[in-house]
C-alpha cells in the first residue's frame, strides 16, 4: 500500500491469503531474527535472504541478482538464478508439463484474453527472453 496507494486493500489481503493458501505448510515463518546478522548490498533484502535461510532453501529466483551476490550467499550454500534461466531449465526438463502450467496460467488472463503469440510476447517484455523464444515452438499447446 505505501508503494502503491492506488490499489485496494482487500483485494491485496486476498491475493495474500490465496498465496499463502496455495503454499500449504510451504510458507517460511520464524525467519525475522536472522534478518539483523546478514549483510546483503540493500539491507531490504536480507528478509529473503533469512527466509531462505531458515526454509533450507538452495536457490532464491530473481531478476535482482546484483544484491543476492554470490559471496554473500555462498556461506549458506544458497545460489541465485534468474527467472529466465529457471523457466529456461524447466521446459527444458520437461515440455510437455510446462506447456500445460502456461496454457493454465494464459488460460486465467480473461480480460483482455490474450492469444499464445501475444502471451510470449508479455513474457519477453517481462524479461524473459529465453523463454518466450524457446516456447515458440511449442505456441500451439499454450
Amino acid at each position: 500500500m505505501r508503494n502503491e496507494p492506488h490499489r485496494d486493500r482487500d483485494a491485496l489481503k486476498r491475493t495474500r491469503d490465496r498465496m499463502n493458501h496455495a503454499t500449504g505448510d510451504r510458507l517460511v515463518t520464524g525467519y525475522e531474527a536472522l534478518i539483523p546478522s546478514l549483510e546483503l548490498p540493500d539491507p531490504n533484502n536480507r528478509h529473503v535472504l533469512a527466509a531462505a535461510v531458515v526454509g533450507r532453501c538452495d536457490l532464491i529466483v530473481t531478476q535482482n541478482l546484483k544484491d543476492f551476490s554470490e559471496d554473500a550467499l555462498a556461506p549458506y550454500g544458497i545460489e541465485t538464478l534468474h527467472p529466465d534461466e529457471f523457466l529456461s531449465n524447466h521446459l527444458a526438463l520437461a515440455p510437455g508439463l510446462f506447456c500445460f502450467a502456461l496454457r493454465k496460467v494464459r488460460a486465467r488472463l480473461e480480460s483482455p484474453p490474450y492469444s499464445a503469440e501475444d502471451y510470449l510476447a508479455i513474457l519477453t517484455q517481462q524479461g524473459l527472453v529465453a523463454t518466450a523464444a524457446e516456447m515458440e515452438q511449442f505456441e500451439e499447446f499454450i
